[in-house]
């Protein structure tokens, strides 16, 4: 037995597993795009008032920033950032963060909101949006006016097949069928999507976990 070698930034060889594993370069945290943060939860907490919770995907949060929620349209300054109980100078990708806003009540936002930057490019809701499907697994046949829930980041929301625009390969994505009238087991689709109340989606080339 030679050894390994890997080719990264420099050559890095080795013999174990172990050297292997911490020759990894851990990836980039996309902090250099705006804030996306998917809301986990909304708390009220006596003396410090509304606290909503949930883990940043993209971009930064810390205190003095003005952040808005959709599909809610509120907009509020950020107080404070904390992180297991710790306050944090910012929240990053990955972290899971608890952050205190002004003037919001709980009822004005839950779970499925995401949180954004007001300055740079915040979220916003959206009436409908085209998806890529796959049909692992259902009885019948699927076609126009069926209601899915849809789970997407932290939000649970039914939404309805308006348009099945096309009829795609599963390997190569290309189209193998336009506007077909339904879709079975197997099938992968592009499909025009309108979610039952407002929702916050974002295409996958810009913020991937949304």
């Amino acid at each position: 037995y030679k050894g390994w070698e890997k080719e990264i930034k420099v050559k890095a060889t080795g013999k174990t597993l172990l050297e292997a594993i911490d020759a990894i370069e851990p990836p980039k945290r996309p902090t250099d795009k705006p804030l996306r943060l998917p809301l986990q939860d909304v708390y009220k907490i006596g003396g410090i008032g509304t606290v909503p919770v949930g883990r940043v995907e993209t971009g930064i949060i810390k205190a003095g920033m003005v952040v808005t929620f959709a599909p809610a349209g509120v907009t509020t300054e950020v107080k404070s950032v904390e992180m297991h109980h710790e306050q944090l100078v910012q929240g990053s990708p990955g972290d899971n963060v608890g952050f205190n806003v002004k003037n919001v009540s709980v009822k004005e936002i839950r779970r499925g909101n995401v949180a954004g930057d007001s300055k740079s490019d915040p979220p916003k809701g959206c009436d409908s949006f085209n998806a890529q499907v796959i049909v692992l697994n259902h009885p019948g046949q699927v076609g126009a006016g069926y209601a899915p829930v849809l789970d997407c980041h932290t939000a649970h929301i039914a939404c309805k097949f308006s348009e099945l625009l096309q009829k795609i390969d599963r390997r190569t994505g290309k189209s193998t069928e336009d506007n077909p009238k339904f879709i079975k087991s197997g099938d992968a689709a592009i499909v025009k999507m309108v979610p039952s109340k407002p929702m916050c989606v974002e295409a996958f080339t810009d913020y991937p976990p949304l």
